[in-house]
């Protein structure tokens, strides 16, 4: 079984593009499109379909217990995946470009989304377990610890309908 521990933070701004790790060598940074939406299920468990480039992928996540939570995922079709993000899951999808900066021992996904979620970036970072220390980089603005941040949620209500930004 997978577990996924993970703690999510605010970007500042456009800091996190200057930071000498985002390049990775490169004179301009190579992000990844995603395309991701949400079954809806009764309970905690998030039930996930996405596109990165041209491979789909189907996640199931249990409800999360501190930080971390199990999580099962699996290769799927494009096609199979395109299929189920424009029949089964909510609207609006999540589009998002995502970049991996490498920062001392780990790597950081940073999120930078569009559509009704422009506006919002979120880092992540995966950790070995809940105890696990984090050097946090000059371009995190701060820890979220808020349901409202996670994907699933702003498939449900977009960031572009927050009053409190």
């Amino acid at each position: 079984m997978g577990r996924e521990i993970e703690r999510k933070y605010l970007v500042k701004s456009t800091e996190w593009r200057s930071h000498k790790e985002y390049l990775q060598g490169q004179s301009q940074a190579i992000g990844k499109k995603y395309s991701q939406g949400y079954i809806p299920t009764q309970d905690k468990t998030t039930v996930r379909l996405r596109i990165v480039g041209d491979q789909g992928y189907l996640t199931i996540k249990s409800k999360a217990v501190g930080n971390t939570r199990a999580e099962f995922e699996y290769p799927i079709p494009v096609e199979d995946a395109e299929e189920m993000l424009s029949s089964l899951c909510l609207k609006p999808l999540i589009e998002k470009i995502r970049y991996k900066i490498n920062s001392g021992r780990l790597v950081w996904e940073v999120d930078e989304f569009l559509g009704e979620n422009q506006g919002l970036i979120i880092a992540e970072v995966e950790l070995e377990n809940e105890e696990q220390q984090v050097d946090i980089p000059n371009w995190i603005e701060r820890e979220v610890d808020d349901p409202k941040y996670y994907n699933s949620s702003l498939a449900k209500y977009p960031y572009s309908h927050w009053q409190d930004k």
